[in-house]
């Protein structure tokens, strides 16, 4: 059994909590927010024995094997870097950190504790993405040449909302871009080439962005990430036979379909255990069990990979947060 500790109870905890709920070999053993409330609220609602007011005592609970790390982007390195330190493994939310210096520092305490850290991008450890990946590599689409994905949705402006916050790393890239990103990375490799522009709204944010990609071999990776439009919020993938759709929505997929040519289409469909996010925990886990420091599947420096790509992204906007290290 790994017990695990949670930290900051917000909606993504609370949908990560009914995941874990699911997934085989896990337990919730204390909640940790700064409105100590809040904390027993959660604690009660999932039938946690423990809750804390300070996050430094879930980190310090001899109770707690891992911890998940569900807070705002912008304090994802240092409740990272405590827990980790504490002997924790961390499994934190998308993105890892605010920029790739924060990151480098998080992945540094991981290795000198000898703990897990794994970015908590549930989309890839879906079965359907598993059958994408298997697809793509037995070369059911021939060469791969092109990846197009999007992720939108229309939010009302709130300068109060952490969405449209930049003392809080607002915006669209860092919360939606970073799935099609990740796609992108993962069918195609680390980019060379990035092509992008961006709407900055009232409060400095982006709010809308186009980005292109050029990687090794040629292969091209057209994005868009927005937080004033609804977008189709499908991906494709296209290669020299065909291509592969993942269907609305794409980063939670349940429905995958294969176009061929001269064929019909094929589909697939993968139904969720624990709204998709039992996956990632499991996998997770499996690492700690095994001794293994470090997941295949969504490696620490491909983790470090995007999010230096996302800082080059922002660069391009002249995009920076409030007290945000230099590159």
């Amino acid at each position: 059994m790994i017990r695990w500790g949670i930290l900051g109870p917000g909606r993504i905890a609370h949908a990560f909590a009914k995941g874990l709920l699911e997934a085989r070999g896990a337990g919730i053993a204390a909640v940790g927010s700064r409105d100590p409330d809040r904390a027993a609220a959660f604690a009660r609602e999932y039938g946690v024995d423990r809750s804390y007011g300070r996050y430094e005592d879930l980190a310090a609970d001899p109770q707690v094997d891992a911890v998940y790390i569900a807070t705002p982007h912008v304090g994802h390195e240092s409740h990272a870097v405590l827990c980790l330190e504490a002997g924790k493994h961390v499994l934190c939310e998308k993105p890892l950190a605010v920029n790739a210096a924060r990151a480098k520092r998080m992945i540094a305490a991981a290795r000198a504790n000898d703990r897990v850290l794994m970015e908590a991008l549930w989309t890839r450890f879906l079965p359907a993405m598993v059958h994408v990946r298997s697809l793509i590599g037995n070369g059911i689409i021939g060469e791969v040449r092109m990846v197009q994905a999007d992720f939108g949705f229309r939010a009302e402006i709130d300068p109060a909302s952490r969405l449209f916050a930049p003392e809080l790393a607002g915006g669209a890239l860092l919360d939606l871009g970073i799935y099609p990103l990740n796609l992108a990375f993962m069918v195609c490799g680390e980019p060379f080439e990035i092509h992008t522009t961006a709407n900055l709204g009232a409060t400095g944010v982006d709010e809308e962005s186009a980005i292109l990609l050029r990687h090794r071999g040629g292969r091209l990776s057209v994005l868009s990430c927005a937080l004033r439009v609804e977008t189709p919020r499908e991906a494709h993938i296209l290669g020299t036979r065909g291509r592969i759709t993942l269907r609305c929505p794409w980063w939670g997929a349940s429905r995958v379909s294969l176009h061929l040519r001269d064929r019909d289409r094929e589909d697939f469909e993968f139904p969720l255990r624990g709204a998709g996010y039992t996956y990632e925990a499991e996998a997770f886990m499996d690492l700690i069990r095994s001794g293994e420091r470090e997941s295949d599947i969504m490696p620490l420096d491909e983790s470090l990979a995007v999010i230096r790509t996302m800082d080059a992204i922002r660069s391009r906007w002249g995009l920076s947060y409030p007290g945000e290290d230099p590159p």
